[in-house]
């Protein structure tokens, strides 16, 4: 099936981006934005994607839709696209890109399949794609191949396997690694602020971990604007390892820092507008004086 249009579940940050590439390449993006927020339709408005108004509009005129949410509303929106395939009668393919448990999205896959859509499970790895190859899709299911057109149109996709589920598992061992990592320094550097110690450990990081001093001054910065985002990732890996056997534990408490996080003038921040050069000693001060666990 040739792929000509492609229907953005939602266009933020990161889905906003993967369509502004899509129509850069010659495609036609479109999303449904009646009663989304003012921040959503001008990120749209800005990557060209057209407003088609309705979901079920979205899918008649959709050849896939990319489902790129947070995950607490993956579930309810892979729901109302079923109803809109029930309602048109059309085998469209939903691609479920979101950060979230290989058997919830294995359970998605069975919703869309029962109505006739075809499903495909992917993970996206990286930034937003406004820079290229620093971006990977990772794609999983038996009619991932189909998704292959796009790497022809700017975007770097990849199968890994046949079955629903690989990719997302891929997403949530690879997260556990990079945001529970930035979990872990977030909070340890808001201690040592709290102790008193911050030049003195900064200094032992920088001297005996300089890689791990490059990681954190790189990926705190960038992380604060997305903590709302990254509370619920942590706990789809919580339930992922806890459905493999392993301890759930560290993740929800990774989960609990981006909470903290999140509630500070810092967390509210859009990441369009947030200050991406703003120093790390300053945020960790900034999240030390506000962060709260009361």
């Amino acid at each position: 099936m040739p792929i000509q249009t492609i229907g953005i579940l939602s266009p933020g940050d990161m889905g906003q981006a993967i369509a502004a590439v899509l129509n850069q390449h010659g495609l036609k993006t479109i999303a449904a934005l009646d009663d989304r927020s003012e921040r959503t339709r001008q990120l749209a408005a800005a990557a060209n994607i057209q407003d088609v108004g309705s979901l079920r509009q979205l899918v008649i005129e959709s050849d896939v839709v990319l489902s790129v949410l947070v995950p607490a509303v993956a579930t309810q929106a892979a729901k109302q696209v079923a109803e809109a395939i029930a309602d048109v009668g059309k085998p469209i393919l939903y691609v479920d890109c979101n950060a979230i448990a290989p058997q919830k999205v294995i359970n998605i896959g069975h919703l869309i399949e029962s109505v006739g859509g075809t499903f495909v499970d992917a993970s996206i790895i990286g930034p937003p794609p406004r820079v290229p190859n620093r971006t990977r899709i990772y794609t999983s299911g038996k009619q991932a191949n189909q998704l292959q057109q796009l790497r022809d149109r700017g975007l770097d996709v990849r199968v890994i396997g046949d079955e629903i589920g690989q990719a997302s598992g891929l997403k949530m061992s690879y997260a556990a690694l990079t945001k529970g990592l930035t979990a872990i320094g977030t909070e340890l550097l808001i201690a040592a602020h709290r102790l008193g110690l911050d030049k003195e450990l900064w200094d032992e990081i920088s001297n005996s971990q300089p890689e791990l001093a490059s990681i954190l001054t790189r990926s705190i910065p960038t992380m604060t604007p997305k903590a709302h985002r990254w509370v619920g990732e942590m706990e789809e890996i919580a339930e992922t390892f806890k459905e493999l056997g392993l301890t759930e534990q560290i993740f929800y408490g990774a989960a609990d820092v981006y909470r903290l996080v999140k509630e500070t003038s810092l967390g509210k921040e859009t990441p369009e507008k947030s200050n991406r050069d703003r120093p790390l000693d300053e945020i960790i001060t900034i999240l030390s004086n506000e962060a709260s666990d009361t």
